[in-house]
């Protein structure tokens, strides 16, 4: 073998292990410490709790669990220019199939956007919680949709066609059912929408 081929051989094989020469990144000895962090509280307050403060929040009673937007009211996702998907949430005090009026609101922007858009239909499910689970309330749930229903049809003038509603015992809980969060699932979930 050459002299020459042979050294410039080496000579590409040793450039090319320097290459892939790692360099190991040491960590400093010490970590700093942060101390003093300042956290702001805004003086406006939140009385809904729903990220948005009092000052510019269009919505101010939006009730807790309920999707937003950035002015603080129930989301409407537009799709297309006619096209919409909206959701309604409302919470019962037990064993109650009453609307409380805190959920009002929901339900007239439902019933307008309804007015509004005569292909919108809106599909209603009931729930109960394990602690109104008993063989007298066993239409507990039925009551709380056909109540929803009744609402946007005598309110709004409504289709009933329009308006699909399914009920349903305790099995779709979205809380536990101690007596603390049992009222999460003592609910009514509606959907309204025009998009398939």
């Amino acid at each position: 073998m050459n002299i020459k081929l042979y050294s410039a051989l080496l000579l590409t094989a040793s450039i090319g292990l320097i290459g892939c020469q790692t360099t190991e990144i040491i960590p400093p000895k010490t970590t700093p410490q942060y101390e003093n962090i300042i956290t702001l509280i805004p003086d406006i307050p939140d009385s809904d709790g729903d990220g948005v403060l009092d000052d510019i929040d269009e919505c101010p009673g939006t009730p807790y669990n309920v999707v937003i937007d950035e002015r603080g009211c129930p989301h409407s996702l537009l799709f297309g220019e006619n096209e919409f998907m909206m959701e309604a949430r409302a919470y019962y005090a037990e064993n109650s199939s009453e609307i409380k009026s805190e959920y009002y609101e929901q339900l007239d922007n439902a019933g307008k956007k309804m007015q509004d858009h005569l292909d919108a239909v809106m599909r209603v499910e009931g729930h109960i919680s394990k602690r109104e689970e008993t063989s007298a309330n066993q239409t507990l749930s039925r009551y709380r949709v056909e109540g929803i229903k009744n609402y946007m049809t005598m309110k709004h003038n409504i289709d009933p066609d329009r308006i699909k509603t399914v009920y349903y015992g305790s099995e779709r809980p979205i809380a536990t059912n101690d007596a603390e969060n049992s009222w999460l699932n003592q609910r009514i979930y509606a959907l309204i929408s025009n998009v398939e």
